[in-house]
């Protein structure tokens, strides 16, 4: 039953599209509809980005400690207000409410802060004389209105890392989160408008339609997309066409290659974390193991424990470490992916749906795969852990760089020089040893190949939000 009505949040106030349509917002873990969210057109999108023009004009003067001040007190509120955001970020996707509450409102008010204190410290070249008489200097200045689409996976957590760096560098936004999940976006909009000017940071929602139009506007200066490797295809190409820079995260297919010193149940335990975390709707989530020949065996049947053990479930599961996936359309490209499992592969744990409420998968083990098969080739982005047995490290570094992407990957060994030899070989944005999926905001997140270009967090995600300007003045008599 639905029971909420959306609107788009743009300068400073909640609006309704302007032809009045709207699509269905469903809970993930019921399969019902409870909110009705705008389907925006050009109109829509031509008022947000007039109102992000015109914020820009004042914002981009405002002082980086304005800036870090005003994102401060958002990230205050938005922690104040935990409870809201929470609420908001789980009925729209079905996570655990526990989980939600631990592993996602703390980095997200972190990673906030951390751009707030970052404004203040953006850098260039000192300034000096490096042609006789002339004095050059480096100025850094913000790019101008950013568009910006978000994915479903992390809802909240996206809409963080497109928005905080691009508002803290002095830039207006105007983001488009994904059509089944625009329920936090909306809500950070209106507790950030607080504390920024009107027009600062908008918000509409719409379909891919909308988000065609978000992208090929001629106000923006840069687009930003974190999405499937089609889609930002489609940006990129879209981008060119004004020329605009681009930021693309575009999934991934992480290599977790396990050698024979590792401990089993150790690196068992936190392979499933890492890899059925949020359902393995992650980027980054440890779903492609390697494994060396003298652990393959004994690290596939922990891996088959841990799966039975884990405990999955919708918002009425308290102990639940992952809840349904996104959308219908998911859950079929999971079965799909395991009902196509070739005859050489064997499905050891899992493989089949949860009850026939909501859109919850089993965590999934598979293994016996060839490197050329789909499910080694292919991001499934859901719970299902895949098994290789490789023979030496050059075939693990084969293997492992043996596909299009290039986001993330893990190596577990207890031989540092191994480790060390590997992280340089691998041909991935991220390389964790020991351990897989930690981020912080100091450190930055961004792939290779297919997965894109680009860096969120850290102070490599401002090289997207800003430009470098050289100002030379003649000093001579």
């Amino acid at each position: 039953m639905t029971d909420r009505v959306l609107q788009n949040f743009v300068n400073g106030k909640f609006t309704d599209a302007s032809d009045g349509r709207t699509s269905d917002v469903i809970d993930p873990s019921t399969g019902e509809v409870y909110a009705q969210a705008p389907v925006s057109s050009r109109q829509d999108v031509d008022a947000a980005m007039q109102a992000a023009a015109n914020a820009f004009e004042g914002w981009r003067d405002s002082t980086p400690s304005e800036r870090s001040l005003a994102l401060l007190r958002f990230a205050d509120a938005v922690e104040k207000r935990a409870d809201e955001v929470i609420e908001a970020e789980t009925r729209n996707t079905g996570k655990p409410v526990a989980l939600t509450a631990s592993e996602e409102i703390p980095p997200a008010v972190d990673q906030i802060r951390f751009f707030a204190g970052a404004a203040r410290v953006l850098e260039g070249l000192s300034a000096g004389e490096y042609l006789r008489d002339h004095t050059s200097m480096i100025r850094r200045e913000p790019i101008g209105v950013c568009a910006q689409v978000t994915p479903w996976n992390y809802p909240m957590m996206m809409a963080v890392w497109k928005f905080a760096p691009a508002i803290a560098a002095g830039n207006a936004v105007v983001l488009k989160p994904s059509d089944t999940t625009p329920v936090s976006t909306l809500l950070l909009a209106e507790i950030a408008a607080e504390f920024l000017p009107p027009g600062v940071f908008n918000v509409i929602c719409g379909d891919r339609d909308t988000g065609r139009e978000l992208i090929s506007h001629p106000t923006p200066s840069m687009v930003s997309i974190t999405g499937s490797v089609r889609a930002g295809m489609e940006v990129a190409r879209s981008a060119a066409d004004d020329l605009k820079k681009v930021h693309l995260e575009l999934g991934g297919k992480a290599p977790v290659v396990v050698f024979d010193d590792a401990d089993v149940e150790a690196t068992a335990e936190g392979i499933a974390g890492a890899g059925y975390f949020n359902a393995g709707q992650d980027c980054t989530a440890a779903t492609r193991v390697l494994a060396g020949p003298g652990i393959a065996a004994d690290l596939t049947a922990a891996l088959a424990e841990q799966a039975n053990n884990t405990t999955t479930g919708g918002l009425d599961v308290p102990d639940a470490y992952f809840g349904p996936l996104n959308n219908p359309n998911q859950l079929a490209r999971v079965e799909g992916f395991i009902a196509r499992t070739p005859g050489h592969a064997e499905v050891v744990a899992g493989g089949h749906r949860v009850g026939e409420r909501g859109y919850l998968y089993a965590p999934t083990v598979v293994s016996g795969l060839q490197q050329d098969d789909e499910l080694i080739q292919d991001e499934v982005f859901g719970p299902v852990i895949t098994v290789q047995r490789f023979t030496d490290e050059d075939e693990a570094i084969r293997w492992a760089n043996g596909v299009k992407y290039g986001l993330a990957s893990s190596v577990w060994t207890k031989d540092h020089g191994r480790a060390m030899r590997m992280a340089r070989r691998l041909d991935f944005g991220a390389v964790w040893i020991n351990t897989h999926i930690p981020i912080v905001a100091e450190m930055p997140h961004g792939g290779f190949k297919h997965s894109g270009y680009g860096k969120d967090l850290s102070m490599y995600g401002f090289e997207d939000y800003t430009r470098i300007k050289h100002v030379m003045s003649y000093i001579g008599t």
